[in-house]
């Protein structure tokens, strides 16, 4: 789970994490007022949106020169221009892709002078089960080219869970940002509070861009991007309250009410496979076989009816979804309660497109003789490769 820049800096200030002052706005008018309870006379306005490259982002509805989503403001008057120009509107950047992302909500920040711009970011590593630092002298907004053009100028290193955030581990950070004297031991300071949320929040991602050296000689951390393990959100009920479903898919809102793995792609054939990497596999040789899926959809291990429904009305909620693919390995699962679960919810959402099946495991043949049974025109596949020459043929023949 995503949450906004403000948000993020509101659970890091908890930790001790230096942040400026700033107030979150949904209209112009609380925009104006949050830059008012500010000391000035320089403001930021920030679009609030889950994606980066804000500020060199571009609003589909006015004028390609008009600034991005990141502006300075030296009057309340600038402040109430830059938030008309933003809000209700839509931003696009690198991450968006060309859809964008509409701004609903704005954060106005305290203005900064900034002497130097540094990258940091916590992350889990998956290669060591351990959290990771990385660290670079080069952050701001192409930290992307950074890391593709002079990799040499990002480093690493993890934390033993065994001893958690050691002093060593601040001095690593200090001397990779090239800091000395007050500044290095602040950068320890910022770099042990960071740990101490990632581990209290059960983050996935803390990534910091810029943490500047200020004017008065402070480190500050600028802008923060936080995500957490959806796994662990329920130990973190604070946390659930901050989650912003108009970022996200509606699809995929309605996916996680029935515990279903849910990922919107751009193809036309859909899929429902149980097993993260069975549901890879399927998706890999539907793009060897010509076409494309139209979605990542695991139901899990504990599939039954409902959620074999739900997995139908979700797929086929996308107009693009020409035929749809379902791929099952019955381990835990029985193949003839997964096929009785097909039938009904075939059924009940009146199927329109293309269906091919291919059933493997435990019971296999009662599955593969409900659907046949079935009075439906669900074609059966006998393994993986088979079922995907099948759904190709068969949305094509249609098209």
């Amino acid at each position: 789970m995503n949450i906004h820049e403000y948000q993020a800096k509101e659970v890091l200030a908890k930790f001790g994490v230096p942040v400026p002052a700033g107030f979150a706005a949904l209209t112009v008018d609380e925009a104006v007022e949050a830059a008012g309870k500010l000391p000035g006379p320089l403001y930021v306005v920030k679009a609030q949106i889950h994606a980066g490259g804000r500020g060199k982002g571009k609003f589909k509805e006015l004028a390609p020169e008009a600034k991005g989503g990141v502006r300075l403001a030296r009057t309340l008057d600038e402040v109430r221009a830059h938030a008309t120009d933003m809000l209700g509107n839509t931003l696009v950047t690198i991450q968006t892709g060309e859809a964008g992302k509409q701004v609903n909500r704005l954060y106005v920040t305290d203005g900064v002078d900034i002497e130097k711009e540094f990258y940091l970011a916590l992350l889990v590593d998956r290669a060591t089960g351990r959290v990771a630092f990385v660290v670079s002298t080069e952050g701001g907004m192409d930290i992307e080219t950074v890391a593709h053009d002079t990799p040499e100028r990002i480093h690493t290193f993890d934390v033993d869970p065994a001893t958690g955030f050691q002093p060593h581990h601040g001095r690593a950070v200090a001397k990779a940002l090239g800091l000395t004297g007050d500044l290095a031991k602040q950068a320890q300071n910022v770099a042990s509070k960071l740990y101490d949320a990632f581990i209290g929040t059960d983050a996935a991602q803390i990534e910091i861009n810029p943490l500047a050296i200020t004017g008065d000689n402070k480190l500050m951390v600028l802008d923060a991007k936080v995500g957490f393990d959806s796994n662990s959100l329920y130990r973190h009920k604070d946390l659930v309250q901050l989650r912003d479903e108009t970022e996200e898919d509606p699809a995929e809102i309605e996916a996680s009410k029935y515990d279903l793995a849910y990922i919107k792609l751009d193809g036309n054939i859909g899929c429902m496979v149980n097993g993260a990497g069975l549901a890879m596999a399927t998706m890999d040789i539907i793009k060897l076989n010509g076409e494309f899926p139209a979605n990542f959809l695991d139901v899990g291990g504990g599939a039954n009816k409902e959620k074999v429904t739900a997995a139908f009305k979700i797929i086929l909620s996308d107009p693009a979804v020409k035929g749809i693919l379902v791929n099952i390995f019955g381990g835990i699962m029985r193949c003839d309660i997964i096929a009785e679960g097909i039938v009904a919810a075939a059924k009940e959402v009146s199927l329109s497109v293309p269906l091919v099946v291919r059933l493997e495991g435990t019971n296999v043949q009662q599955g593969k003789d409900i659907l046949a049974n079935s009075g439906l025109p669900i074609v059966p596949a006998n393994d993986l490769g088979d079922a995907a020459k099948k759904i190709v043929a068969e949305v094509r023949s249609a098209a």
